[in-house]
């Protein structure tokens, strides 16, 4: 049930569907009039400012948590751990946070959540500040500020685009992806740059502070009080989406390819320090691990604008599988690579491949499906994609410390787990898992039992 907002809005709200693609890939094309029409409201361009600021601060801390996790421990099953600290609580926390922001306030949502996540990042870099930081309390921390980002999520991109006018808010969608391709390659750049002179502990400080921005431009806006039904219709949104996929070949064919692709090809993401530090040689505290992270962010955000103009019309079954195969070509070079300098085009092309093969399989599953069922399969989207990702994780970062006689992981063992991530990615491509070579099924039809 769509929220009530006032009047001078509209009368509308956005459902979930519009708005969960953003939130999960910032893949939404950009539409530079009505993007435009949307800053020019005050408390929408004061919101959008201060998340952005946010999350630049928070791509900052993913880079220096991953290179003190490698710097303690030498262990990709550590940094694994770490990882899964920060992302698993996506995967039982977002639809709580759904539930907390179609119940409550949802701009006070937003400040008791960054206050939250405020405190445990100050507390984290107090941790990282000692001279031997305790392995335990950096996972524990973690885990706090994690459980306060996978709350903030959907009160957050519940309320952004509530605060235009109707005909605004692809605009507002549309600057949401914006935001988050931008944070996601000025971050690790800006981390990479200071992390040698101010140190892990000083980017969590830096980080900390950042989120007063969110705090302060939650409080410029005007309260919105949500009505949603609660509970009862997010778990009946979910279990409708397991309906659709069982029913329609191409959906199930969707989530299947995003619940294999995040778990068996996308562990390098949190693997990142342990790859850079072990196979290429590179200082997990230097300027080059930064700008490491910022090619592949600079990857995704050209194949985000690829998708978005060059092959805007392109068929997305076809480019989903294209796309699939040339990131098994990517993935497998990167896992050989053993020098700096070569790193740096493929982790690009990588950072491209990826983005193009996940908004390819999205862009099909959202163009494929009836409105009214398109919330309820999204649901499942995040389960397979936000929440298998950390699962991935420290699955493969545990495996790349046992395959080790050492017990740390090795280049040869990092190389294995790229490999057989590289191997998945051309076994469904070769066996055309989204089905590019069969005629399109038709949207499901609107039915009780999917209403």
């Amino acid at each position: 049930m769509a929220d009530a907002v006032p009047a001078d809005r509209g009368g509308f709200t956005p459902g979930l569907e519009e708005i969960e693609d953003v939130l999960l890939e910032g893949d939404a094309p950009v539409r530079a009039g009505v993007a435009r029409a949307a800053l020019r409201h005050r408390p929408f361009a004061i919101l959008w400012s201060g998340t952005l600021a946010s999350n630049v601060g928070t791509w900052m801390q993913n880079v220096a948590l991953g290179a003190l996790a490698f710097r303690l421990s030498h262990s990709a099953g550590f940094v694994a751990l770490v990882g899964f600290a920060q992302l698993g609580p996506v995967l039982a926390l977002a639809v709580v946070g759904g539930v907390l922001a179609d119940t409550y306030d949802r701009r006070m949502l937003i400040v008791v959540t960054n206050v939250w996540m405020l405190v445990f990042s100050t507390v984290l870099a107090w941790v990282a500040h000692a001279n031997h930081p305790s392995e335990t309390l950096i996972v524990v921390t973690v885990l706090a500020v994690g459980m306060g980002n996978a709350l903030w999520g959907p009160p957050q991109s519940s309320l952004l685009p509530t605060l235009v006018d109707r005909d605004e808010i692809i605009g507002a969608v549309s600057l949401m992806s914006v935001q988050l391709n931008v944070a996601r390659v000025v971050g690790p750049a800006i981390g990479g740059l200071i992390l040698p002179a101010v140190h892990p502990w000083g980017i969590f400080a830096i980080n900390a502070v950042t989120y007063l921005f969110a705090v302060a431009a939650a409080l410029a806006v005007p309260k919105t009080p949500a009505t949603g039904s609660g509970a009862g219709a997010v778990r009946s949104r979910l279990l409708a989406g397991f309906a659709v996929a069982r029913r329609d070949p191409l959906v199930g064919r969707a989530l299947v390819t995003i619940t294999l692709f995040s778990f068996a090809c996308l562990p390098f993401l949190g693997l990142m320090p342990v790859i850079a530090g072990i196979n290429l040689g590179m200082s997990t505290r230097g300027l080059a691990y930064g700008v490491l992270y910022a090619c592949f962010g600079a990857g995704a955000a050209a194949g985000a604008l690829g998708v978005g103009t060059v092959f805007a019309r392109a068929d997305r079954l076809a480019m989903a599988r294209w796309s699939l195969a040339a990131f098994a070509v990517a993935l497998a070079a990167f896992g050989a690579l053993r020098s700096a300098g070569p790193a740096y085009p493929v982790a690009f092309l990588l950072g491209l491949a990826y983005f193009a093969t996940t908004t390819g399989v999205l862009s099909a599953l959202q163009e494929h499906l009836a409105d009214e069922t398109r919330g309820r399969v999204m649901a499942l989207w995040m389960m397979g994609f936000g929440g298998v990702v950390p699962l991935g994780l420290i699955v493969f970062g545990k495996v790349a410390d046992v395959l080790a006689r050492s017990g740390h992981a090795t280049a040869a063992t990092l190389t294995a787990v790229l490999s057989f991530g590289a191997a998945a990615a051309a076994v469904m491509a070769a066996a055309d898992v989204m089905g590019s070579r069969r005629p399109a099924q038709r949207p499901p039809l609107s039915s009780p039992s999917a209403s």
